[in-house]
C-alpha cells in the first residue's frame, strides 16, 4: 500500500510497547524514536561542545556519528541550525 510519500512504511515503524526493537526479516532494526524537543543550541554551543555530547545528540536524532570532532560539529550545525545562524 502506498502512502504517497515515496517511503516504505517500515522506515517509520515505531517500537512496540515495552521498548523492544522490532526486527525485520533481514535482521535489521526498524525503530524510529522522535525526540521530544528540537535542540536549542547556538553556533557557539556546538563549537565548544565536547565530543561525547555531540555523539549523544546525534544518536538521539538517529544521525550518523562518524568522523572526527570537527566533522561532527560541522554536521550538527548543518543539521540543527538555520542558515542564518550557521554563518
Amino acid at each position: 500500500m502506498s502512502t504517497g510519500t515515496g517511503l516504505s512504511n517500515h522506515a517509520f515503524a515505531m517500537p512496540r510497547l515495552g521498548g523492544h526493537d522490532q526486527t525485520s526479516k533481514n535482521n535489521t532494526t526498524c525503530q524510529f524514536q522522535m525526540p521530544l524537543h528540537y535542540p536549542r543550541y547556538q553556533k557557539r554551543d556546538y563549537q565548544t561542545m565536547p565530543e561525547w555530547k555531540l555523539d549523544c545528540l546525534l544518536k538521539q536524532y538517529g544521525l550518523p556519528v562518524i568522523g572526527d570532532v570537527n566533522q561532527k560539529r560541522k554536521f550538527a550545525m548543518g543539521a540543527f541550525l538555520w542558515p542564518s545562524q550557521y554563518e
